[in-house]
């Protein structure tokens, strides 16, 4: 099978920086519409500039913790290229939580930014993917892919709160894709470790033994590029991946594999 996704039409959340980015103009790259979306504006005006009718890549700003924001999305996406292929859940933010006290609401915090404009933006396009199939026989209606994390099955304290986003993230990629298999589309995710970010990037800069401490923690001894995750994400979204869904990916150098209260904080 091809893991051609030419032609298609694709939704990147958490477009503006990081990993969004890398996947959206990969995507692109490979011949795909994209319309990348995230809530900081200016920095999708420092990426993209102005952009026009008939161009290959949009850009749309706005807060997806917000329903509203999302119907407007997706109504961009369908006005820009007539149709939505392959949604890439990318958006996410990560903070430390403190487990023992009541009054930390950085679990809340997080299941509404990681989980629940997923879970919304994934039902409305899930919607659209099914009207575009009516009628047709032939291959799948679309591809879903979320963005999770190694964190969704390590335990540290002080990242309860981003496992317990992650790992609600995953039960909800295999239960939408239990729910939508009937109508043809695909719903899987890439659960990732260390990635050359430019958050880490930034990171690593300022802690200079932190790499140190990372690699040591991987198997492999390294840290993934975002391209490699692009890859992971295109071949998910493509025809390649065919009879996968529910799948949970993990690309990670093997970190997972350690022991789990050790790797978690790296």
């Amino acid at each position: 099978m091809s893991k051609s996704i030419s032609g298609k039409t694709a939704i990147i959340t958490g477009g503006a920086n990081g990993i969004g980015l890398a996947i959206g103009r990969h995507f692109a790259d490979q011949g795909a519409n994209v319309m990348f979306a995230d809530m900081d504006e200016e920095q999708l005006i420092k990426e993209f500039g102005e952009t026009n009718e008939g161009d290959p890549i949009r850009y749309f700003a706005g807060d997806l913790r917000e329903k509203l924001t999302i119907a407007n999305l997706l109504s961009a996406t369908i006005d820009a290229f007539d149709q939505v292929d392959i949604l890439v859940n990318a958006a996410r933010q990560v903070m430390p939580s403190d487990p023992l006290n009541p009054d930390d609401d950085a679990v809340t915090t997080l299941i509404n930014q990681n989980l629940m404009p997923a879970l919304r933006l994934s039902q409305l396009v899930a919607k659209r993917m099914i009207k575009q199939a009516e009628g047709r026989e032939d291959g799948m209606a679309g591809s879903i892919v979320n963005l999770s994390s190694v964190a969704s099955k390590l335990c540290h304290p002080e990242l309860m709160a981003f496992s317990m986003a992650s790992a609600a993230l995953d039960q909800m990629t295999r239960s939408l894709a239990v729910a939508l298999a009937s109508d043809k589309i695909r719903v899987n995710a890439v659960a990732f470790g260390s990635v050359m970010s430019a958050s880490l990037k930034g990171a690593l800069k300022e802690h200079r033994d932190y790499r140190a401490e990372i690699e040591a923690h991987t198997p492999l001894g390294r840290i993934a590029s975002s391209s490699e995750l692009a890859e992971a994400a295109q071949f998910l979204a493509s025809d390649a991946s065919g009879f996968m869904t529910g799948q949970i990916m993990t690309i990670d150098g093997g970190r997972s594999l350690l022991d789990p209260v050790n790797v978690a904080a790296h």
